[in-house]
């Protein structure tokens, strides 16, 4: 499969959320790369990542320390954390995230931020 357009890697450890988010990123034109953990993902590696979405609470690394070992690596990369929980709203804007959204997220939303992160 060739690129077609930017890649957005997504982290989650909830299949069901990994598929919506493929399925909506694909239909937007963009390119998901699905990973169930931080690990994994750091595993890949981040060349050619364009934009990070990640689930806060994953096992082991959760959003917030993945955000941190990425923003090393890679301090221009936007990422988006999304959340069920609704008490770290504040902490994720505390930390310069480049969005936040609470599960269940408005689709559109997150696509019109992810657009604006890569092409504004």
């Amino acid at each position: 499969m060739s690129k077609s357009g930017p890649v957005v890697a997504i982290v989650d450890d909830d299949p069901r959320v990994l598929e919506s988010l493929e399925d909506l990123l694909e239909s937007a034109g963009y390119v998901p790369r699905s990973f169930s953990s931080a690990g994994s993902l750091l595993i890949s590696g981040l060349s050619g990542v364009d934009v990070l979405i990640t689930d806060i609470g994953l096992p082991g690394t959760d959003g917030f320390e993945l955000r941190g070992l990425v923003k090393t690596v890679r301090p221009d990369l936007p990422v988006f954390l999304i959340t069920g929980r609704h008490e770290t709203a504040d902490q994720g804007r505390a930390q310069g995230i480049s969005g936040f959204f609470r599960k269940p997220f408005d689709a559109q939303a997150l696509l019109a931020a992810v657009n604006d992160a890569l092409f504004d």
